[in-house]
């Protein structure tokens, strides 16, 4: 039992962190197979005594509650819990260690019987019926040659040089606003009395004229989905492939009926039973990808769009790969399809970010630029160590697709918006102990600085080793510890909870004198006790989170939107922080802290975007006199990184590590600067 907790609390401060790297997802199916096996054991031992029993139950229901509210925040874990899911062999093994350590006989593997192959990943593949209808109807494809002209770009001047880095480093060095050179449109008419802004418009044009990849980097709230949708009627790329997060897939197929009705969209649920085969366009999420990988790659899709492209930046991720999959085989069998990445915050923590998306678009592979931007580099004449290399490869990235407006540029009549800070006082037991948990944690760290600077220089130094103080942080960070509340991700779960009714009774407040309020945070048992505030009060409210099923979830939107007596949406910054209309609301109440300024401004931009009528306002809940008010500081000071790389601002980038190392080398060299102040004489 000790195992299996310590397992699934380290499980779930990973997810806290955005961090579900394989071995994450891994350690989460092995701790739900060994609690499945340990309640049989439970249940079945006639030796135990009603009371032990019920008090093993008692614990396993408690390790249950810590897996269900971790898939909660990542929905993609959810299929993991299937009693039928896949068990890799790395999972095999770990699930051998982790019986070895709690003392117990790892059993012997079975032989696998003749007639039950072993379960690979190909295997797991659906195929729809309606598709297999459709495949019937059309069994042959009609061969794409409209590529076959285009002239492979060999590298001459370039031949040797190692180049992606530089093209990275020409968006670090900043430069001009990153937008290529579009049409003007020729009308901004759309189906239903429907009007598109000259910006949207200029994309369809663009498409419309015979380009094919775009990076679409508007900010959030300027219509990406229309520009999508229509850029893909205007480039006639039929049938479409549209891949999204999970939260939005309903969403698109609305807006897809609203801006191009004569072109039929189905949604892929589940093995995808009920979709329709012969519709134009296919919505599907990235957490059902796998499965559906097989008729997806040979349904002669003619065009992809891939919705909060962001997702897709750690190369490494099963999505990832899974949408670089789909995007070769596509452009394998169209010769030439449309290709668009839409994303409001393309750069999250590195210039890195772009890599994969690039390479979904077709722009470079795993070493080198390739086709139009290999043969445009060679066009300048240059190489990456003439100084005017950088500028100009830039701009040869940008004219490959990059758009990137901003709305104090292009929507001009869109109200401003503000982030205002509120800081509260908690001033309760829980404030108390929170204090006194973020000194015990100062404390170790400089437990643990005094005794590598012992180790390292024999003893104190004058001044700051400040290479010291940035790596014992990092000790501190990558440790498991048992208790969650003794470190920097615990604290701020535990700062969350304190201040969800502080927060949620401003956003009461808020709705009764302003009208509709949304609420953000990042938490169930935060977005719960604010639930319970406005419940208290008699005020309705929708509920929008990460383990709703999209019917569910569209109810309560709509009833948000469309319900003038629904006061409150309590939402997930997880599971609504992207693709949602809110803009019914002007204000927001943000009870928890970002762990960056693009999942911050993501979540505002729900409410500030095209059909917003009213100034927009944040309110960020700041607990005083605690880490809050450290890591907030640390957000702001982050949003330099895409300003500088997309929008020619020349405002410094901030290091791309981790907020919670920056919060952790801040208390740090905080608490040993004071601590040298007191030894220094008076005068």
């Amino acid at each position: 039992m000790p195992v299996l907790a310590r397992i699934s609390r380290e499980v779930e401060s990973a997810v806290q962190r955005g961090r579900v790297r394989p071995s994450v997802r891994t350690k989460f199916q092995v701790t739900a197979l060994l609690m499945r096996e340990e309640r049989a054991r439970v249940k079945a031992d006639e030796s135990l005594a009603e009371a032990r029993r019920a008090t093993e139950l008692k614990r396993l229901d408690g390790i249950a509650t810590i897996l269900a509210k971790t898939a909660a925040r990542d929905t993609s874990l959810l299929a993991l819990l299937d009693e039928h899911a896949a068990v890799s062999d790395a999972a095999k093994s770990l699930k051998e260690d982790l019986l070895r350590d709690a003392g117990l006989e790892v059993p012997a593997e079975e032989e696998p019987q003749e007639t039950a192959p072993e379960t690979t990943s190909a295997q797991r593949q659906v195929v729809p019926p309606s598709v297999v209808s459709r495949q019937l109807a059309n069994p042959f494809l009609a061969p794409d040659f409209s590529a076959a002209q285009k002239r492979q770009a060999r590298p001459r001047r370039l031949a040797g040089w190692e180049l992606l880095g530089p093209l990275f480093r020409s968006f670090e060095l900043g430069g001009e606003s990153s937008c290529m050179d579009l049409p003007e449109p020729v009308s901004l008419r759309a189906p239903h009395g429907l009007e598109l802004m000259p910006h949207q418009a200029r994309v369809v044009a663009a498409a419309a004229d015979g380009h094919r990849t775009f990076l679409l980097a508007d900010e959030p709230g300027l219509g990406k989905t229309a520009q999508a949708l229509l850029a893909a009627q205007a480039a006639d790329a039929y049938p479409l492939l549209v891949v999204v997060p999970n939260v939005v897939k309903t969403n698109w197929a609305r807006e897809a009926e609203r801006w191009t009705p004569q072109h039929r969209a189905t949604v892929v649920h589940g093995d995808g039973e009920s979709i329709d085969g012969f519709a134009d366009i296919v919505v599907v999420n990235y957490e059902v990808l796998d499965r559906h990988l097989g008729w997806l790659g040979d349904h002669g899709f003619r065009g992809m769009v891939v919705d909060e492209a962001h997702y897709i930046k750690n190369k490494r991720s099963q999505r990832s790969q899974h949408v670089l999959q789909l995007a070769d085989r596509i452009r394998f069998r169209s010769g030439d399809p449309l290709l668009m990445a839409l994303t409001g915050t393309p750069l999250i923590n590195d210039i890195e970010d772009f890599r994969a998306i690039w390479q979904f678009l077709g722009w470079i592979d795993d070493d080198k630029p390739l086709g139009e931007l290999m043969e445009a580099l060679e066009e300048t004449g240059l190489t990456p160590a003439d100084r005017s290399f950088y500028p100009a490869a830039r701009t040869s990235v940008i004219e490959r697709g990059i758009v990137r407006r901003r709305k104090m540029d292009v929507a001009a009549d869109l109200p401003a918006r503000r982030v205002a800070d509120l800081p509260v006082e908690l001033d309760d037991g829980e404030g108390r102990s929170i204090r006194a948990a973020e000194r015990e944690l100062t404390r170790r760290l400089v437990t643990r600085y005094e005794r590598a600077l012992e180790a390292r220089h024999g003893g104190p130094i004058e001044g700051i080793d400040h290479a010291l103080v940035r790596q014992v942080a990092g000790w501190e960070l990558a440790e498991k510890a048992d208790k969650a509340e003794e470190n920097v991700f615990g604290m701020m779960r535990r700062i969350g909870t304190a201040k969800a009714g502080l927060a949620a009774d401003y956003a009461a407040q808020l709705a009764r004198s302003v009208g509709k309020v949304v609420f953000f945070a990042k938490h169930i048992d935060v977005m719960d006790a604010a639930e319970a505030v406005f419940a208290e009060r008699g005020m309705r409210y929708a509920s929008i989170r990460g383990d709703q099923s999209s019917t569910v979830r569209q109810k309560h939107i709509d009833a948000f939107r469309e319900d003038p007596d629904v006061a409150v949406a309590v939402c997930s910054l997880t599971a609504a922080g992207v693709g949602l209309n809110l803009q019914v609301a002007s204000n927001m109440v943000l009870a928890e802290l970002s762990w960056t300024d693009a999942e911050q401004t993501q979540a505002i931009d729900r409410i500030h975007r095209i059909g917003q009528e009213e100034p927009v306002t944040a309110w960020r809940i700041i607990a005083s006199q605690t880490l809050d008010t450290r890591i907030a500081e640390l957000i702001d000071s982050k949003a330099g990184l895409a300003a500088r790389a997309l929008d020619g601002s020349d405002e410094e980038i901030s290091s791309s590590g981790d907020v919670q190392l920056e919060a952790l080398v801040a208390l740090l060299t905080d608490a040993l600067t004071e601590a040298q102040a007191a030894l220094q004489p008076t005068t």
